[in-house]
């Protein structure tokens, strides 16, 4: 065989292919994995842990199928003008998701939060059925104690899909959503574009889909420096939403976790929330 260096360099050359099929499946393969891991991200409470809240409220266990145990906060002020189901991002546990919540009962709103499966006291094995599952007992909850046409849904980040979700099956008062994406899919696409997501995604979060059949006035948030759900990724999803019921505002310089300190989301609340 003759070691001429074209043959040299074709060698090389297949080596490091070889050597990048090995590092793309195996990065394929944590993908497939770890998905969960990357997606859900909660902090643990003991069953024992004590809220600390300024305003009045109740702590409720839902047990919304075998082995779970949905752990949840229901705020409640006197002569509210309705009530917010809050669904929240993708991090924490209740311990901090209702001192953001406190924020709408200053507005003169009850509010439910629940925790998902995992996240603080709640128990379960996750699935995004389950997601959709315990978000529906929630709804049915409050239906048991508000006129359907005072609920109002909240969702946040990764909240945007359940709460899309929600108004697309019922016909609350209204749906708010905070930097919402068109899919779980199409993030994942834009962040990892040379993997076939596609099949490799357990949770596709299809808010596309769901947000199509939505009756009640839309109110979307999200900021154009937002660096975990793209905003290309909320105009998509404004582009397929009833026209006539959706009102998107975009926060200039927003990113993902700060659009509550920029003036156009307080005044857009509080003109939603009136």
């Amino acid at each position: 065989m003759s070691f001429t260096p074209q043959n040299r360099l074709k060698r090389r050359l297949k080596r490091v292919f070889k050597i990048l099929l090995v590092l793309y499946v195996m990065l394929g393969t944590s993908l497939y994995f770890l998905q969960e891991k990357m997606l859900f991200l909660p902090s643990t409470l003991a069953q024992d842990y004590q809220y600390d809240f300024r305003y009045p409220f109740e702590e409720l266990f839902f047990e919304t199928a075998e082995d779970v145990s949905i752990n949840a906060i229901h705020f409640k002020i006197e002569n509210p003008k309705g009530v917010i189901l809050y669904f929240h991002g993708n991090a924490g546990d209740l311990s901090r998701w209702g001192i953001i919540g406190e924020h709408f009962v200053s507005l003169n709103y009850d509010v439910l939060i629940m925790d998902y499966r995992t996240y603080g006291k709640s128990t379960g094995k996750l699935s995004e059925q389950g997601f959709y599952d315990d978000a529906d007992y929630c709804y049915k909850y409050l239906l048991k104690h508000y006129d359907e046409d005072d609920i109002v849904l909240y969702g946040r980040s990764l909240g945007t899909g359940i709460a899309t979700y929600l108004a697309s099956k019922h016909k609350p008062k209204q749906l708010i959503l905070e930097t919402p994406y068109y899919s779980i899919l199409d993030v994942a696409k834009q962040r990892f574009p040379i993997f076939p997501v596609k099949g490799l995604l357990k949770y596709q979060f299809p808010s596309n889909e769901f947000i199509t059949s939505v009756e009640c006035p839309i109110t979307m948030f999200h900021g154009t420096d937002d660096a975990v759900i793209p905003y290309s990724s909320a105009e998509k999803l404004k582009a397929v939403a009833p026209e006539a019921l959706t009102t998107f505002i975009t926060i200039e310089g927003g990113a993902h976790n700060n659009l509550i300190s920029f003036e156009n989301y307080k005044t857009g609340i509080l003109s939603i929330l009136e």
